[in-house]
Order: structure tokens, then C-alpha cells, then sequence
């Protein structure tokens, strides 16, 4: 169970308000902190829509967990 508690771990860390849901800015920010400096909104909001499952333009650790055991 120690990978879907690291993926919970690294989830929070995106969640960056704790509502329970990534948006493309806060993945933006979570990236640029974790060192791409150059990660846009734009490309944010393209991995996060590729991954979004049900289209609401966020993630849920659900599909944040989902598509990061395929990586």
C-alpha cells in the first residue's frame, strides 16, 4: 500500500487548497515548485484534461491515482 500512500502524499501537495481537487493552476504552481520553471498553465491544463476521466476540468486523487500507477 505504500504506492497509493505516496500518490496520496504527492496529491496533497498539489491540492494546494485541500478541497480535494487539482486544478490546472495549482498543478501549474505544484510543477513550478518542484523545479520547471517553465511549466505554463497552458500545459497544466493539457496533462490535466488528458487525465480528467470525466471531463470537469479537474482532478480527483481518483484520476490523479489512476494514471499515475500506468506511468
Amino acid at each position: 500500500m505504500a504506492g497509493i500512500e505516496d500518490a496520496r502524499k504527492t496529491f496533497d501537495k498539489f491540492d494546494r487548497n485541500g478541497d480535494g481537487y487539482v486544478t490546472p493552476v495549482e498543478f501549474q504552481q505544484a510543477m513550478v515548485e518542484l523545479g520547471d520553471l517553465h511549466y505554463t498553465v497552458g500545459l497544466a491544463e493539457a496533462i490535466v484534461n488528458s487525465r480528467d476521466a470525466n471531463g470537469d476540468g479537474v482532478l480527483t486523487f481518483e484520476e490523479f491515482f489512476d494514471k499515475a500507477k500506468d506511468l
